[in-house]
C-alpha cells in the first residue's frame, strides 16, 4: 500500500508535535470529509465519553427537584415568582409529597436516599433534605465552600466504599467537590506551586503511560518543572505488555529530590490497576525512602475493577485522591468530581517546616482568610486558590451539582448486589472480547484489568505474529501514523496514539467505552486486515 500522498506527508508533519486528542479532530476530518464516505458510519473510538448512562439516580434528581420547587411555591407564590424553600417541617412535608405521587419516576430510590441518610448517616430529617432541597434550587451560595456538609459525608462514604474497598484508613478524609478530574488536577498544581511545595525545575515523577495532561501541564511556562517517567514497562515471558511497573523504575522513586508522584489507576490508556506486587513496593520505598513524597492518584477508573483500592488506602498520610464521576455514571457533561485528603497529612508537614520567612510570603497570600493563617489546611488553601484566594467566598462546585453528585453516590451505596457495577463492568470486558476476536487474539483473563481502554502494541503482534524480521521491517518502512491514517482515510475509523500518552511508540489506544457492541468486531477486524496486508508486502520484499 503506498502511503505516500499529500494528506498523509501533512499529518505525519504534525504527527507527535500536537496532543493526540487534537491530532484525533484531524483524523476525524479525514474520516469525514470525502463525499463517497457519506454513506460510511464514523467510528470514533478516541475520546473515552461512555455510551451509556445511570438513569435511575437521574429520575430520582428530576423528581426531587419536582419537590423543591413545590416547596418555594409553597412559601411564595407569584406567578413566575417564588421563594426559597423552608426547613422548619420540611421532612414531613417531603413524606407526604412521596405519597401523593408514588407514580412518580426514581421515587422508591428517592425514599431509600432520604432514608439512608436519617437511618444510616444519623441525619435530622430537616436538615437533611433542606440542604438537598435548597441545594438543586441552586438559590443560595455553597456553603461550606468545600462541599455541602450532608452531601460531603455521603460521598466520603461512597469514595470509601469503591476506592478502599472495605479497608478503609482510620481517621476521615476532607473533600472539596470539583468540576471534574480535570478541574482538581488543574487546582492542584496551582496550589503545590502557590504554596511553595514545589518549585519550577522541581523533578516531579509520573507514572506512564498517563492521561497526556499530566504529561503536558508540568511543561508550561509556569511550572517548567523536570519529569522523572516511572514506566509501566514490564512484560510476560511471552514477551506481551502486563502494564505494570518493575522494581527498577519504581526504585526511581528513592530519589529525594523528586518532590511529587503522579498517577492514573487504573492507568490511561492501558487501563491497568497496579497489582500488589507493584504497591507493596511503592508503599515500602515511600515509607522507608521518601515519606515525605507527596502523591496525587487520580482514579477515575478503579469503579471498572472488582475489589479495587486506590494507593490512597495504602498511603492515606501521602496522597491526594482525585476521582471523577463521569465515566462510572455517564456524566462527563455534568463535570462532577471530588480531591479528597485525610486529615492527616504530608502537605500540612511540610507547610508546619517552612521557615519564617517563607511562611510570611504565605501569611499575606492566605491573610484575608484567616486570623491564623499559618494553620490553614493545605485543602482549604486549595479551595481559595481555586478561586484566586480574593474570591473564596464565592468558591465551590454548584449545589445542584452537588445533589446530583449525593444521589449517584448513595445509589451505589444503596446497591448491595453492585447489580450497576456489574453492568457497567460487564459492558467493557464484552466490547474488549469482540475487539480482540476481530484481531484474532485470545484475551488472557487479568483481575485487573479495567477493560476501559485497551492499548494495543501493533509491534507486539508484528512479532508474535510474523516474527522480528517483519516486526523490523514495519518499523524501517512505516510510521505509526500511517496506520492511523490509513484506518480513517479508508474505514472512518479513529484511534489515538499510544505514544502521546508516553506509552510505545507503536501502541494505539482505543476506547471500549463509547460505541455500540458491534462497532469493536469490525474495527479489530479492520486493523487486522491492514496489518495483514503490510504483512502481504513484507513476504514479496523477501521473495
Amino acid at each position: 500500500m503506498d502511503f505516500v500522498n499529500l494528506e498523509l506527508k501533512e499529518m505525519e508533519k504534525i504527527y507527535g508535535k500536537i496532543s493526540p486528542f487534537e491530532f484525533k479532530n484531524k483524523l476525524i476530518q479525514l474520516a469525514k470529509d470525502p463525499k463517497e464516505k457519506s454513506a460510511r458510519t464514523l467510528l470514533d473510538a478516541g475520546r473515552g465519553n461512555p455510551n451509556w448512562t445511570a438513569s435511575t439516580p437521574r429520575d430520582a434528581f428530576f423528581t426531587f427537584g419536582h419537590f423543591a420547587v413545590s416547596e418555594t411555591r409553597r412559601v411564595q407564590d407569584d406567578g413566575d415568582l417564588a421563594g426559597m424553600p423552608e426547613k422548619t417541617g420540611i421532612c414531613n412535608r417531603f413524606y407526604e409529597y412521596l405519597d401523593k405521587n408514588l407514580n412518580f419516576p426514581g421515587v422508591d430510590l428517592l425514599k431509600n436516599i432520604i432514608d439512608y441518610g436519617i437511618n444510616e448517616q444519623g441525619f435530622n430529617g430537616d436538615d437533611w433534605i433542606h440542604e438537598l432541597a435548597d441545594g438543586i434550587i441552586g438559590d443560595n451560595y455553597p456553603f461550606p465552600d468545600r462541599m455541602l456538609p450532608h452531601i460531603e459525608k455521603v460521598v466520603h462514604d461512597y469514595l470509601l466504599q469503591e476506592m478502599c474497598y472495605d479497608k478503609p484508613p482510620s481517621g476521615k478524609f476532607k473533600l472539596f467537590a470539583v468540576e471534574g478530574a480535570t478541574a482538581a488536577m488543574c487546582y492542584i498544581f496551582d496550589s503545590l506551586i502557590a504554596n511553595n511545595l514545589i518549585h519550577k525545575g522541581d523533578k516531579i515523577a509520573l507514572m506512564t503511560p498517563i492521561f497526556t495532561p499530566y504529561l503536558e501541564i508540568p511543561l508550561l511556562p509556569r511550572y517548567d518543572l523536570d519529569i522523572v517517567a516511572i514506566s509501566a514497562s514490564e512484560k510476560s515471558e511471552d514477551g506481551t505488555h502486563t502494564w505494570q511497573y518493575p522494581k527498577s523504575e519504581l526504585e526511581k522513586l528513592n530519589d529525594k529530590a523528586i518532590k511529587a508522584l503522579f498517577m492514573v489507576n487504573p492507568s490511561n490508556p492501558p487501563s491497568m490497576a497496579m497489582n500488589p506486587t507493584c504497591i507493596n513496593t511503592l508503599v515500602n520505598i515511600v515509607k522507608e525512602n521518601n515519606p515525605d513524597l507527596m502523591i496525587i492518584s487520580d482514579d477515575v477508573y478503579g469503579t471498572f475493577v472488582n475489589n479495587f483500592r486506590s494507593l490512597v488506602s495504602y498511603l492515606p498520610f501521602n496522597s491526594i485522591g482525585v476521582y471523577s464521576f463521569s465515566k462510572y455514571f455517564g456524566v462527563t457533561g455534568w463535570r462532577l468530581g471530588t480531591l479528597a485528603l485525610h486529615e492527616n497529612n504530608v502537605f500540612d508537614k511540610l507547610l508546619s517546616k517552612f521557615k519564617n520567612s517563607e511562611k510570611d510570603v504565605l501569611n499575606r497570600r492566605y491573610g484575608a482568610l484567616s486570623s491564623d493563617p499559618e494553620s490553614l489546611p493545605f485543602i482549604d488553601r486549595i479551595v481559595a486558590d481555586s478561586r484566586q484566594v480574593a474570591l473564596n467566598h464565592t468558591a465551590g462546585l454548584s449545589t445542584p451539582q452537588q445533589v446530583q453528585m449525593a444521589f449517584f453516590c448513595a445509589f451505589a451505596l444503596l446497591d448491595k448486589d453492585n447489580k450497576y457495577k456489574n453492568q457497567t463492568i460487564n459492558i467493557c470486558h464484552k466490547r474488549q472480547k469482540l475487539l480482540f476476536d476481530g484481531l484474532g487474539i485470545d484475551i488472557k483473563i487479568n483481575p485487573y484489568d479495567a477493560a476501559y481502554y485497551t492499548q494495543f502494541d501493533l509491534l507486539e503482534w508484528a512479532y508474535i505474529n510474523y516474527g522480528k524480521d517483519f516486526a523490523t521491517y514495519l518499523q524501517s518502512n512505516y510510521k505509526p501514523v500511517d496506520i492511523l491514517y490509513r484506518l480513517a482515510q479508508e474505514s472512518s475509523i479513529v484511534l489515538l496514539s499510544g505514544g502521546g500518552f508516553h506509552g510505545p511508540e507503536w501502541s494505539i489506544r482505543i476506547s471500549l467505552a463509547n460505541l455500540e457492541d458491534e462497532s469493536y468486531s469490525k474495527i479489530g477486524s479492520v486493523l487486522k486486515s491492514i496489518l495483514e496486508n503490510l504483512a502481504e508486502n513484507w513476504k514479496k520484499t523477501c521473495q
